[in-house]
């Protein structure tokens, strides 16, 4: 796969979009673990705690075509620093908010637009136009096991800190380690030989929204990414209580979140190079039937840890791999001029799924003290992703072509 990113211009443009998306992703997926602690500290309740990060996941998603339109208009480089010094800014005043609305603008707005504007749209839009045409599908997962890395090994050192030198320490810690990032963004953005910059068209981004707007091709992309969203937000909100539910211990969860993070390294790696070798929506139509085909055997198994460990390894390994074949389609139907616009407004769709994942799923664990129906919607989201996908109009690979 990686044979394609052989020469060193092209190496190093991707992997430094790989690590500012493992700071970013790996910093934004650990919040989590600051819920009890800033509790303990403040008294605010988790209801109130849990609000602030509930807006940040849908600000997250809802920065992500604005981001991606203004690095379209002026270029990824101030998008980029703009993003990680928003992002520190919001890890460091978050030890001095002692109300709701308060953590509600550190951890709800500033962490979740400063993650967001240095997260998938902006980083492939810009690793896109700076790589050659055989080597952005191998770039794109290679990219996207980034973040998937950043969330393996975010987690430990955040909790490490947090019992070593407490919360707001590890949030101030955590404000630096974004700082760290800042050098890579000179990295991503250095010429690469035979990439020529894009010149702006007046009402050029505009023409290309509106037209993809009335596209079927990408209407059906968008319904397939919601459904992520859905899983996605559903798993990794309301695993614990499921683990609880089945009377296992709480690491049960943390362990299999882990495996999640680690499957998804090598899924994200293994889409990129599909991308070369398959069509797309034929790579994302399979993603979406494992995962049907996945929960019905979680649900037919008996519910021991094995069993935990083994689905979280399957479903990781499609869990944000879905990001790469997906970009590939944007790119495919429309170019690469405006992918890190047009591609954010299928991340905004991917969580607003997300979205109704996490609130639903508490919805349902009240109303039934279960989640059954969540895992019989779960299965027909998943079968309903994998049939949009199939209509999408797309081209054949031609040999030895990547993402167009």
């Amino acid at each position: 796969m990686l044979r394609s990113l052989n020469r060193p211009d092209i190496l190093i443009v991707t992997l430094a979009a790989a690590g500012i998306l493992m700071v970013t992703m790996g910093a934004r997926q650990s919040l989590g673990l600051f819920i009890a602690p800033i509790d303990a500290s403040t008294g605010l309740g988790i209801a109130s705690i849990s609000l602030a990060l509930a807006v940040g996941q849908f600000t997250w998603g809802a920065i992500q075509p604005v981001a991606g339109a203004v690095a379209d208009r002026y270029g990824p480089r101030a998008v980029l620093i703009g993003g990680l010094v928003v992002l520190a800014l919001g890890c460091a005043i978050t030890p001095f908010m002692g109300t709701g609305f308060g953590l509600v603008v550190s951890l709800g707005l500033l962490s979740a637009i400063g993650s967001g504007a240095g997260s998938f749209s902006v980083l492939i839009g810009a690793a896109a136009q700076r790589l050659p045409l055989e080597a952005r599908g191998s770039a794109s997962g290679v990219i996207n096991a980034g973040g998937s890395f950043g969330q393996f090994v975010f987690a430990p050192i955040l909790q490490k800190l947090i019992q070593g030198i407490g919360w707001m320490g590890a949030m101030w810690a955590m404000a630096l380690m974004t700082l760290a990032a800042l050098p890579l963004i000179g990295k991503l953005t250095r010429p690469v030989e035979g990439h020529v910059p894009h010149t702006h068209e007046e009402g050029g981004l505009k023409r290309a929204v509106g037209t993809a707007m009335k596209d079927p091709s990408y209407l059906l992309l968008h319904a397939g990414f919601f459904t992520c969203g859905f899983h996605i937000a559903f798993l990794v909100t309301h695993l614990p209580g499921e683990v609880n539910l089945c009377g296992l211990p709480p690491a049960v969860a943390s362990w299999s979140l882990a495996i999640i993070g680690l499957a998804n390294i090598f899924g994200s790696l293994y889409a990129g190079s599909c991308v070369a070798k398959y069509r797309s929506k034929y790579v994302l139509a399979a993603m979406y039937a494992s995962r049907a085909v996945l929960i019905a055997l979680y649900l037919m198994a008996p519910r021991t840890e094995l069993t935990f460990y083994l689905f979280a390894a399957g479903l990781g390994f499609t869990w944000l791999a879905t990001v790469p074949p997906t970009a590939a389609i944007v790119g495919k139907l429309f170019g690469i001029r405006y992918l890190a616009t047009l591609f954010g407004l299928t991340l905004l769709s991917h969580q607003i799924g997300g979205f109704l994942g996490a609130y639903l799923g508490g919805l349902v664990i009240t109303q039934f003290g279960d989640f059954g129906w969540m895992w019989y919607a779960d299965m027909a989201l998943a079968l309903a992703a994998a049939i949009v996908n199939l209509p999408i109009r797309e081209a054949p690979i031609a040999p030895k072509l990547a993402m167009a």
